[in-house]
């Protein structure tokens, strides 16, 4: 259907010339993009600690040593995004991730940064590609769709994470123009839609676990627009998207099982995600609460005035609704995140942004001046307390950013090596809840307490057997160094086993970082000494650097064997 056989031939809904759409993309991609940029950049060069155990696979995966945290390790898959890691390994082998420095910055921050800026520009082309089909001027909805996200602490945060997400947010969008584009078409039942969808949710799903919810966006929506459409059709359609999601998806599955003998990926296994309850879904309350109640009331009264209008627009936010629907359910449902910010939530962001915006910009573009001046008015009114809501929360998350990779690999990578060097130990072990970091520069063997990287902690922690966790660790692994945390050692009782002080010399005990030896790799008291004094001075002053500057870098290579200052 063209612009000039719409019945409503309004600017809100008409789309332009095909011959003016084409070349107009890029200033307003570009400009939404760098908006999302500059919010990123307030965050410096913090990357996650989590992003690194993906980073360390990037490395050993690239170097021939296998799928493996550390060389020499048993084949353990510790991580649970496996199309991210194949970009940072792609990366890797044309020499722009984890190499040394481009420009004078690591490029273990650049290169996924760059990663995220570029996905960021795919979604912003994904709204575009919508845009077109029903404003006038799809530019300005693109540029304000970005200066959405932009605003939005909790996805410009994990997006610049070092994490998945930007990927994630790219490959949960796309589907939703697809379809949306097919519904406005009405081809949503074509092969071509059916296989393209059901490839990109599989790319979703191997981006993160809960990207397997999106598989239901296809079929939910041939299900509302059936009654258009012949059973039959309908159901070869499912089929072939269903097909085009399992083909590759499945085919990873098989390899895991193959190669690590488990059907889940050991974080699936260590959290032991339980079903969901009904309490659960009043979750989604936390986003509209992020996201500030006046502000998204404000936008369903738009989508449902725009909806109630049986417009293009309305008929393309269907399709966008369902896949936002899906995100809302997948936020609620999985357990919840210790990180903060929302982690979990970047796909309701953009896809949530992106029915705001269409439908904000619908009501603008169709309204009288009047009803122009009132909905202007209602929404800055209501963007006040979101405004306050988001300036808060970027602030404080700048100051005190979520477990910087660069203070795990001063504090338990480099510091740790330092004691082992102290102890004149060549390679010993390390038992911590943090190894990302460490992994990219501990001469020790890492055993990870959260058990995302031990096979056997992860089965502990998803039987709940604490006390069979305590026991692997001081009969079985016998780690020479120990670390732990205040909540940890809460948690597993660790520090108040008998086995701790008869087993092990305590180094530090501070309120929220505890540290100890085994006895029998220390040879005398002058050598325990020595280690204490390491631990006062050198690791303290590493971790007093690494906490007043949470955003700096930490050189310009990570590599195993690196100490304190070199």
């Amino acid at each position: 259907m063209t612009a000039t056989t719409v019945p409503e031939q309004r600017a809100a809904d008409v789309p332009p010339a095909g011959r003016a759409r084409r070349g107009r993309w890029v200033a307003p991609v570009a400009g939404g993009t760098a908006l999302i940029a500059a919010h990123g950049a307030l965050y410096g060069n913090w990357l996650v600690d989590d992003a690194a155990i993906t980073f360390a696979y990037a490395r050993t995966i690239t170097d021939g040593a296998g799928a493996v945290l550390q060389p020499g390790a048993e084949p353990a898959e510790a991580y649970s995004n496996p199309a991210w890691l194949a970009l940072l390994a792609l990366g890797r082998v044309v020499g722009l991730f984890d190499r040394g420095s481009i420009f004078g910055v690591p490029d273990y921050v650049l290169f996924p940064k760059a990663l995220a800026v570029l996905c960021c520009a795919g979604v912003l082309l994904a709204c575009h590609t919508a845009a077109r089909r029903v404003f006038r001027r799809p530019g300005l909805v693109t540029v304000a769709f970005g200066a959405v996200l932009a605003a939005v602490p909790s996805f410009v945060i994990w997006v610049f994470s070092g994490l998945e997400n930007p990927l994630y947010a790219l490959v949960t969008c796309w589907p939703a123009v697809v379809l949306s584009g097919a519904v406005l078409d009405d081809r949503l039942l074509s092969g071509r839609v059916a296989v393209l969808v059901g490839a990109l949710v599989a790319v979703a799903a191997l981006t993160r676990p809960d990207g397997l919810v999106y598989a239901g966006a296809y079929p939910l929506l041939v299900l509302l627009t059936a009654r258009r459409a012949g059973l039959a059709a309908a159901a070869r359609s499912v089929a072939l998207s269903t097909a085009a999601f399992l083909v590759p998806f499945g085919a990873y599955v098989l390899w895991r099982r193959v190669e690590f003998g488990r059907w889940l990926a050991l974080p699936a296994s260590a959290k032991s995600q339980d079903p969901p309850d009904l309490a659960q879904f009043t979750r989604v309350g936390e986003l509209v609460q992020y996201a500030g109640a006046l502000a998204v009331l404000v936008v369903a009264a738009c989508a449902g005035m725009a909806l109630a209008r049986g417009s293009r627009l309305g008929s393309a936010l269907v399709a966008l609704l369902v896949p936002l629907g899906l995100s809302s359910v997948a936020f609620a449902v999985l357990a919840h995140d210790w990180m903060g910010e929302l982690r979990f939530a970047t796909p309701v962001w953009v896809l949530g942004a992106l029915v705001a915006v269409f439908a904000v910009a619908r009501v603008l573009g169709r309204g009288t001046a009047r009803r122009r001046a009132v909905l202007s008015v209602l929404l800055a009114v209501a963007l006040l307390p979101s405004a306050a809501r988001f300036t808060a929360a970027a602030r404080e998350f700048r100051a005190a950013p979520t477990v910087p990779m660069c203070l795990v690999v001063e504090m338990y990578g480099r510091g740790f090596n330092g004691l082992a060097d102290v102890l004149g130990v060549e390679r010993g072990s390390l038992l911590l809840p943090d190894v990302g970091g460490a992994a990219l520069t501990s001469r020790l063997a890492l055993v990870d307490l959260a058990g995302l990287a031990e096979p056997r902690l992860a089965d502990l922690w998803g039987a709940r057997d604490v006390a069979g966790l305590r026991d692997y660790v001081f009969d079985r692994v016998k780690p020479t160094f120990i670390h732990s945390h205040e909540g940890w050692s809460q948690t597993t009782g660790i520090a108040d086993d008998p086995r701790m002080a008869a087993d092990y010399y305590v180094l530090s005990a501070g309120r929220t970082a505890q540290d100890w030896v085994r006895r029998d790799a220390v040879a005398d008291g002058a050598r325990l000494a020595e280690l204490r004094d390491y631990v006062r001075t050198e690791l303290a002053a590493a971790t007093r650097a690494g906490l007043d500057a949470p955003r700096s870098r930490c050189g310009p290579t990570l590599r195993p064997g690196q100490r304190l200052g070199r």
